[in-house]
Order: structure tokens, then C-alpha cells, then sequence
């Protein structure tokens, strides 16, 4: 096993003067899952390929264990690879298909039986093994394309969307197996996505990439609960933070027709910067509702009963709870808002809810340059 280094790490594509991976500066820890995310053309599967050998380096260096692997060709660094579209042999077995990479490097017969059959238990391959892939179902494919890089003990596992040709059902499930299964080997494993929900339910840190630049690296709950900075407050959760740039006032931000009290160092640095509004962050789950209709479904405080008036747009019930997706005029703007509510207290179509942050649980934002003020 070893660990993975990122060291202001670069790559600019011949036409272009604008790096796809700028400066990347990422240590991964031995035996650790890090999931690098971020939308289309962000700069993840360059920085895997980079990883790879795939792409060159243009500035820095990467480091597997002590070896400093920048300029070194795929073969020597001791990694495996699983990708999108499995990249299976047609015309092998499944056994085939994974012993193929220790048939190449010289390993007898019996060994790679040996492996191969190890491998096939711990996925439940067994009973596949003389099959085609052809013969096999799309999560059955990516399972042996997972065993394939499991038999060759790579130092590092490297994982390009492995689940993004699966339907929905079968990606949680598959997701849950290749977590299970990593934690089971104890690989170091560098797993691209563009789904946050994989990346949050997947890694034990996640790294998030705009336009080439690390924007945060952290673990799933710090990344959720402090955000370091407006795209990544919008980009991780599902549904996403809820972000309205409101007017700073005396004891906290207008929102609505209410104050909401929030931290007032933040508010000290948004003046000092010059900002006379600051950017609120508020979580679907975090809006508490004081009014629906007229019926009072929470009230905290009485002077909170005004609120900001939503009118529900799309409603999604979910059994247990629900999500509002509903329009709000904020500051002679319309915004959009969506609010989880309970599964017994779901609204009409057109009804109006008057809600309000719940104290403490919203994130501030400095308006101009994006980067988060609060604690």
C-alpha cells in the first residue's frame, strides 16, 4: 500500500494557455478513499489520468509512497486502473479477462487460477467465471473490471465514473459494494466522479475541483456542514444549499420581513471588506415554516412570524418527508427556494409558506469574493 501526493501538480493541453489542472495540491493518506468531484471539464479525470501516466505533467510532481512517479510510464507505478466502459476482452472468459494482466507479466498458470478464484469469492463471481461478458449483466461487467485490478495488488487503486453506465437502483447498490469492498483491502483509492451523492455516501475525504483549482478537500460531513466557499456550498448536497444575498442590518441579515440574528464576526468582516450585503446559505432540512396559509405549523418566536413568503411551485413527497420547490421575492429579486418539510405537512400547489433560517444553521459569504465568513 502507500500514499498518494499531489505536489502543485499541472496540466496544459497543447493550444491552450489555461491550465486543465492548476497547481493541484492534494496528500492522500495510505488506505484512504479520496473521491475528487466536480462538474464537466473541472479538471478530475485529468488529475486521475495524471495519476495514471496517462497525461503529462507540466509543473510539479506525484508521488506514490516515496517514489516520485511524474515522469515514470504507467506500467512502472504499480496502479490499477478501472474504467467507465469496463474495457473487457469480448472474446475472453471472465476468468480470462482477469488474470489477463498477470499472464502478461510471467505469473504461472496456478497462480493466477489461484488469485483469480480469490478475487471472484470476494466479489461473488464464482459462478461466472467460464462466462463471456457478453453474458453478463452491466453490474456483473463493472464487478469483474473491479477484480481484474483487484488480483494485480496494485499500491493504488484509480477509479474514472466506474458506475455512471448503471441504472439508478443498481449504482447505490454497486456503490455500496466497491466502499465496502475498498474498506475490506485497505487500498489507497482515487475515485472520479461528477456525483456529489457518490461522493459524499463514497469517500472518507472528498476533493472539489472548478475550472481546474482545488476549491476544498475535506470529509463528507465537515464538507456539508462548513463549505468553504459559494460553489462548493451549491455544489455538495442534494438538493442544494439554498443561497440568498440579503442586506446587512442591525443584529443580523433581512431576510424577508424578519432579521435573522447570524454571527457577528462575519458580519465585522463582510464591513471591513467593504460589503454592505453578505451571501446566507440555508439547507433544505434548515428553514424552519412559522406560517402555511394561515395555520401556524412552528412558531419560535413571535417576531419571526412574517418570515419570507414561498409560494410552492413543485412539490416531491417522499414518504417520510418532502421537498419544496417554490419562488420567493427577496430584495425586489425572484429567487428560487426549495424547503424540506415533514411527510404529514405537505402543501398545496400554489399555497404560500412563510419561512425563516433556523438560528445557527446558516452559512455566510462574503458577496464579492465568495469565500465563507462564518465558523
Amino acid at each position: 500500500m502507500a500514499t498518494v501526493t499531489f505536489d502543485k501538480a499541472t496540466r496544459v493541453y497543447p493550444g491552450s494557455e489555461t491550465p486543465a489542472v492548476d497547481q493541484l495540491d492534494i496528500s492522500i493518506a495510505d488506505g484512504e478513499f479520496l473521491v475528487l468531484v466536480g462538474p464537466s471539464g473541472c479538471g478530475k479525470s485529468t488529475s486521475l489520468r495524471m495519476l495514471a501516466g496517462l497525461e503529462d505533467v507540466n509543473g510539479g510532481a506525484i508521488h506514490i509512497g516515496d517514489r516520485d512517479v511524474t515522469h515514470l510510464p504507467p506500467k512502472d507505478r504499480d496502479i490499477a486502473m478501472v474504467f467507465q466502459n469496463y474495457a473487457l476482452y469480448p472474446h475472453m472468459t471472465v476468468a480470462q479477462n482477469m488474470g489477463f494482466a498477470l499472464k502478461i507479466a510471467g505469473i504461472n498458470k496456478t497462480d493466477i487460477r489461484t488469485k483469480v478464484e480469490e478475487a471472484a469469492k470476494i466479489l461473488d463471481l464464482t459462478d461466472y467465471l467460464e462466462r463471456k461478458p457478453k453474458a453478463l449483466s452491466g453490474g456483473q461487467r463493472q464487478r469483474v473490471a473491479m477484480g481484474r485490478a483487484i488480483v494485480r495488488e496494485p499500491q493504488v487503486f484509480l477509479m474514472d465514473e466506474p458506475l455512471s453506465n448503471l441504472d439508478a437502483k443498481l449504482r447505490v447498490q454497486t456503490r455500496t459494494q466497491i466502499a465496502g469492498l475498498q474498506r475490506r483491502l485497505g487500498v489507497t483509492t482515487v475515485y472520479v466522479t461528477h456525483d456529489q451523492v457518490e461522493a459524499m455516501t463514497m469517500g472518507d475525504r472528498v476533493a472539489v475541483l472548478k475550472d481546474g483549482l482545488l476549491q476544498q478537500v475535506d470529509s463528507p460531513r465537515n464538507m456539508y456542514d462548513k463549505p468553504a466557499n459559494l460553489f462548493v456550498a451549491g455544489f455538495i448536497g442534494s438538493p442544494a444549499m439554498n443561497l440568498v444575498e440579503v442586506p446587512i442590518t442591525d443584529g443580523g441579515v433581512k431576510f424577508g420581513n424578519s432579521v435573522v440574528p447570524v454571527e457577528r464576526a462575519a458580519l465585522t468582516e463582510a464591513t471591513n471588506q467593504g460589503d454592505t450585503t453578505v451571501v446566507v446559505g440555508c439547507r433544505p432540512e434548515h428553514f424552519d415554516i412559522v406560517e402555511n396559509n394561515g395555520t401556524e405549523l412552528k412558531k419560535d418566536d413571535p417576531s419571526d412570524t412574517a418570515g419570507l413568503a414561498v409560494t410552492v411551485n413543485v412539490v416531491e413527497e417522499l414518504g417520510a418527508d418532502g421537498y419544496i420547490y417554490g419562488t420567493a421575492e427577496v430584495n425586489g429579486e425572484t429567487k428560487d427556494l426549495v424547503v424540506r418539510v415533514g411527510g404529514r405537512q405537505i402543501p398545496e400547489k400554489g399555497a404560500v409558506l412563510h419561512v425563516v433560517p433556523r438560528a445557527g444553521e446558516t452559512h455566510v459569504f462574503a458577496s464579492g469574493s465568495g469565500e465563507r465568513l462564518s465558523d
